[in-house]
């Protein structure tokens, strides 16, 4: 008797470690879409939102804040890629107006991407892009350059205790191994 009531506690503590298996596993593809949902709603990890932002109809000229603006080409981008300028400073709800340089050195067309990054995480939801060039692809001609539009605005409900936010962009190879598939509006070197 012993040896069936055996057999049949094992059959189920088997069982209950097969599903506990299947749960872990669907919940470690369940991560990913919940971290970035997290990340968008508190700011953490500096994720910013890639929709245009309404530019703030008040500006506190009491304070100021250092913008550094950083450019980063992924490993496998054989692009140049820079801000116009690398620091300024404006009052919180002003918009500042600037542009990064993308020169593609290679002599093939090429689309990249540019993911924002906000530094602190703290700032990221005061980060308002209002125009930027994250919010599309961008394709170049090879040997071919362009100045892409970035206006951009702090909050000011940004806390009083950051002075400083940076601004990351870093840019990825997102063209397709076959450009017979991308869009007439994709090929062009805007």
């Amino acid at each position: 008797m012993s040896t069936i009531h055996n057999k049949k506690q094992t059959g189920k503590t088997v069982k209950w470690l097969i599903i506990g298996c299947v749960l872990m596993f669907g919940f470690g593809f369940a991560l990913v879409p919940l971290y970035d949902v997290f990340c968008r709603v508190t700011g953490l990890n500096g994720k910013v939102d890639l929709t245009p932002a309404k530019p703030s109809l008040v500006i506190d000229n009491a304070r100021s804040v250092k913008l550094q603006l950083v450019a980063v080409n992924n490993e496998t981008m054989p692009w140049e890629f820079r801000p116009k300028v690398a620091i300024t400073r404006l009052s919180p709800g002003a918009m500042h107006q600037t542009a990064y340089l993308a020169r593609n050195l290679t002599n093939k067309m090429m689309i990249a991407q540019a993911v924002p990054s906000v530094s602190p995480s703290e700032a990221a939801p005061f980060v308002q892009k209002i125009n930027c060039f994250c919010f599309k692809r961008q394709p170049l001609k090879g040997n071919a350059e362009k100045w892409m539009p970035l206006v951009v605005s702090i909050d000011p409900e940004l806390p009083e205790h950051i002075h400083t936010v940076t601004l990351s962009y870093t840019l990825f190879d997102i063209t397709p191994d076959d450009l017979s598939t991308v869009t007439f509006r994709e090929r062009g070197s805007l």
